[in-house]
């Protein structure tokens, strides 16, 4: 017996005249054998392989222990064709809202800001009156041309490399996660009725993450560095029309999530980085608390 037979369902190795005959279908006549087990296959059973033919049975084994491609951080590797679709996504997110503004005008812009507490109108509202939405949609409201011009150019810049390098759920949880990082920052610090917008923080986040990747993967660093530091010094240049607070919250936390899903141990991978992401979530949703308790 063929020692990769194993527990395989067996015909009879020959016919009446002497003649092998498939393992399958025992009354037919065959010279064909199975490239990887060497059982005789007629021409109904066998399968075409790089080198001569295979059994169902062995193709199905062979399906089982091929290992999809992975990235770096686990995700799951995609052919350039099908790259970027979250980037994508999401740069048309910000210009949906961004048209919406332009159409609607300071009506969208009023309900979506970071703000922490004021009067608008008639009515107080804020992410302390409980409007929690707002620390997610500030970060794809923007007023001005050259604000979202540079934030989706910079978005368009480092996304797909990090996308392709994390995979698309990983590069998402990263960008969320500097998002809401950078307003909770800005919340916690700003004048209560300071109001903030534009996707610097997650887009800081971003810088932040390509460093951690690069890093990872020994690549040349010092370009993407120097253009982070300029864009520091422009940031803490311009802190009356710039909210310095989002940009850093949002760098810290895109380290420290990028960290989480890079450097996780390849044994335990999903876990850890699934405990990684929850635990900063858990701290920007204490953030987010505490500026409340002090509010209101």
């Amino acid at each position: 017996m063929n020692p990769l037979d194993g527990d395989r369902p067996a015909g009879p190795a020959e016919g009446p005249a002497g003649s092998p005959t498939c393992y399958r279908h025992p009354g037919r006549e065959t010279h064909i054998r199975c490239a990887r087990c060497e059982r005789p296959v007629c021409s109904e059973c066998m399968v075409s392989a790089s080198v001569g033919f295979q059994c169902p049975e062995c193709v199905r084994d062979g399906r089982r222990t091929v290992r999809q491609a992975r990235t770096i951080a686990g995700g799951s590797v995609r052919s350039p064709q099908k790259s970027a679709i979250v980037t994508k996504v999401l740069i048309g997110l910000n210009l949906a809202v961004f048209l919406l503004v332009l159409v609607v005008g300071d009506k969208v812009v009023d309900k979506l800001m970071l703000i922490g507490r004021a009067l608008v109108g008639n009515h107080v509202v804020g992410v302390a009156e409980g409007d929690w939405y707002r620390l997610l949609t500030a970060g794809f409201l923007h007023q001005e041309v050259w604000h979202i011009a540079f934030n989706m150019w910079a978005l368009w810049m480092l996304g797909p490399a990090l996308e392709s390098a994390l995979g698309r759920t990983r590069f998402l949880a990263v960008y969320l996660l500097s998002l809401l990082g950078g307003t909770a920052t800005s919340y916690l610090l700003a004048a209560q009725n300071q109001g903030s917008l534009g996707a610097s923080g997650a887009v800081f986040g971003l810088f932040g993450a390509a460093i951690v990747v690069g890093r990872r993967m020994r690549y040349d660093l010092r370009p993407l560095i120097a253009l982070l530091v300029i864009n520091l010094v422009i940031t803490f240049l311009n802190t009356s029309r710039i909210d310095w607070r989002a940009h850093v919250g949002g760098l810290v936390v895109g380290v420290i999530s990028a960290i989480v899903m890079v450097h996780a141990p390849r044994a335990h991978r999903v876990v850890v980085q699934v405990a990684g992401v929850l635990v900063i979530a858990a701290a920007i949703v204490a953030t987010v608390l505490v500026r409340t308790s002090q509010l209101t």
